[in-house]
């Protein structure tokens, strides 16, 4: 393993602080996978879940099974790890400004595609190098101007030239699942299986620009604009994996996803051996478009009235919120048949606050598919 230390400049003066990706098997190898965990740093299941990776990873690497470069970033936010509010985390978003740190990642296809002309010919693994390069060029020439841009550019620039991405996260409370393209579901199911994945929500493209979406959007539009004259080769496998809730964190859990993690690159051929036969699909992959959200009408105590992973009929009550001073409740009912996959932690809401999302199999929302 070797340890490449990202410093991040545009800190506060008199600190520092940088990004640390462990490289495991060589940068020599034909193929490249990229893992980073808690880019929303309150996210601490995903931690955990890279630490059993770690030990696992160098296990592998002294037993030369690694067929594949594993750079596993298990701190992907340092920034927003040192943010606390009066003893509580607050990892999602920068205090400073607002932003979340997982959103509106550079899209920077144009400057790309305008690298690209006259450099692809028709030999298919020269283009991917040569979109790899101009992305990396692209990346470079984006200023720099503060410390949220430091961090962004930082993991861009580690994971753009791999061929599988995997961001880790967690919701509030929440059954596993995932988040990909609709290009990348075939390539990624076998990983929702190994995951147990209970919904799998896909979406070309969330208009959040999360940090998959950055590398999987991206090679879509690169083969979109040129592979009608020139060979592309596909994008990266990019997927968020959702580790159930930030309070889920056991060691079993823990190496149980990481098991999983590995079984999957196994079955890519990333790691030599015999992967795992497959396990069935929980439940088929639906589109992001499709989940109901469900938010506050009122304000008043939260009762959750559908578990995590139930199959949630239409019709069916799934939040009740109680008014302290009178009693009344008001019960919100499912408009959709699918799968209570998260739903809100704190047991008090006020009018607007999200409450929780079903999956659902035909598309009923536009725009902004992801919440802040």
């Amino acid at each position: 393993m070797q340890s490449v230390i990202h410093s991040l400049p545009h800190v506060c003066t008199g600190t520092a602080q940088s990004v640390v990706a462990q490289h495991f098997g060589g940068a020599n190898r034909a193929r490249k996978v990229y893992v980073q965990a808690s880019l929303h740093a309150d996210e601490t299941p995903a931690m955990l879940v890279a630490t059993r990776l770690r030990e696992k990873l160098l296990a592998l690497e002294a037993e030369d099974r690694l067929r594949a470069e594993v750079v596993l970033v298990s701190v992907a936010n340092p920034l927003g790890l040192n943010q606390w509010l009066m003893g509580a985390p607050q990892g999602r978003f920068e205090l400073a400004s607002g932003r979340n740190y997982n959103r509106n990642f550079p899209m920077l296809f144009e400057a790309i595609a305008a690298k690209l002309e006259g450099r692809l010919t028709d030999d298919v693994a020269r283009n991917r190098e040569c979109v790899r390069t101009a992305w990396r060029e692209a990346l470079l020439d984006r200023p720099v101007t503060d410390a949220f841009s430091a961090l962004q550019a930082t993991l861009m620039l580690a994971a753009h030239d791999a061929d599988i991405v995997l961001d880790l996260h967690c919701s509030r409370e929440a059954t596993m699942h995932i988040y990909t393209g609709d290009e990348c579901w075939p390539a990624a199911e076998p990983l929702a299986r190994y995951l147990g994945s209970q919904a799998s929500l896909l979406a070309l493209d969330s208009g959040a620009h999360s940090f998959d979406e950055a590398q999987s959007y991206t090679w879509w539009q690169v083969r979109q604009r040129f592979g009608a004259k020139y060979p592309m080769p596909a994008g990266p496998v990019s997927v968020t994996v959702e580790h159930r809730g930030q309070r889920d964190v056991t060691y079993e859990q823990a190496d149980a996803d990481a098991n999983a993690i590995l079984q999957y690159l196994t079955y890519t051929g990333d790691i030599e051996g015999d992967a795992a036969p497959l396990p069935d699909l929980p439940y088929p992959a639906t589109p992001l478009a499709g989940s109901e959200q469900f938010r506050a009408p009122c304000p008043g105590v939260l009762v959750h009235r559908a578990a995590l992973g139930a199959l949630v009929e239409v019709g069916q009550p799934v939040f009740d919120i109680v008014d302290p001073l009178t009693g009344d409740v008001t019960t919100l009912v499912s408009r959709t048949e699918g799968v209570m996959y998260m739903r809100r932690d704190v047991r008090f809401v006020n009018a607007g606050d999200p409450l929780g999302r079903v999956t659902g199999q035909r598309s009923q929302r536009t725009g902004m598919l992801l919440g802040a």
